[in-house]
C-alpha cells in the first residue's frame, strides 16, 4: 500500500510537470544543475528581474529539476521608449496604473489591428497623421523615466498576456474624442479608464 502511495505520488508529480500553465507570452523552462537567473537571463535574452518577476520570486534560489517560465525577450531600447512613454502618460498615477499603460503597449503589439513591433505602436499615426499618444505628439516622450516606470515596464512584459486584453486607455476628464467613450471599459485605476 505505502508502494502505491508513492507510485501515485510520483505520477502526479510528473504529470504537473507537463501540465503546469504557461504566463502569457513566457516559455516554460526546466532548470537544470548549475544554472542561475543570470545564466537563464544570457541564454534567453531577458533580465533576471523579469525571471524573478514572472516566476513571482524575490530570491535568486533555483532548483534542478523545477520548471520557471521564461518570459518574452525585449531589447533595452523598446523598455526604454516604454518606460519614457509610461512616465509620461501615467506620471502621478498609482503603480497598477503604470504597469496597465506599458500592458496596452505590449497588447497593441500583439494585435493583429495595430503594429508588431514596440517602436511602430508608440508612433503609430492617424489617418489624420496624429501621434496614437499624447507625448508622442507634444514631445513628452523625449523626457526621462524612473526607476518605478522601469518596473511597470518590466512587470508588464513578465506578465504580457494576462489581464483584460486593454488595447485603449483615456481619462474622461481630459479625452477630446467622444469615439474613445463608446469602448468597452475593462477598468479604472486612478484617473485612467482601460478599455478594448
Amino acid at each position: 500500500m505505502n508502494n502505491l502511495k508513492k507510485l501515485l505520488i510520483t505520477v502526479t508529480l510528473s504529470l504537473s510537470i507537463f501540465a503546469i500553465p504557461t504566463i502569457g507570452g513566457a516559455a516554460p523552462y526546466t532548470v537544470q544543475q548549475g544554472d542561475t537567473f543570470w545564466s537563464i537571463a544570457q541564454k534567453y535574452g531577458t533580465t533576471i528581474a523579469n525571471l524573478q518577476i514572472s516566476n513571482k520570486r524575490s530570491g535568486n534560489l533555483l532548483f534542478a529539476g523545477e520548471t520557471i517560465n521564461v518570459p518574452d525577450y525585449v531589447s533595452k531600447a523598446d523598455k526604454e521608449l516604454m518606460a519614457k512613454l509610461v512616465h509620461a502618460e501615467a506620471k502621478g498615477e498609482p503603480y497598477a496604473g503604470k504597469v496597465a499603460v506599458a500592458t496596452v503597449i505590449l497588447n497593441r503589439v500583439d494585435h493583429k489591428e495595430f503594429p508588431n513591433t514596440i517602436k511602430a505602436v508608440v508612433y503609430e499615426r492617424s489617418a489624420g497623421g496624429y501621434y496614437a499618444f499624447t507625448p508622442v505628439q507634444n514631445g513628452q516622450i523625449n523626457g526621462g523615466y524612473t526607476a518605478e516606470d522601469m518596473k511597470a515596464v518590466n512587470e508588464a512584459i513578465a506578465f504580457r498576456g494576462q489581464g483584460s486584453g486593454s488595447i485603449y486607455f483615456y481619462n474622461p476628464k481630459t479625452a477630446k474624442s467622444s469615439w474613445i467613450t463608446t469602448r468597452e471599459v475593462t477598468v479604472t485605476i486612478g484617473n485612467h479608464r482601460f478599455a478594448k
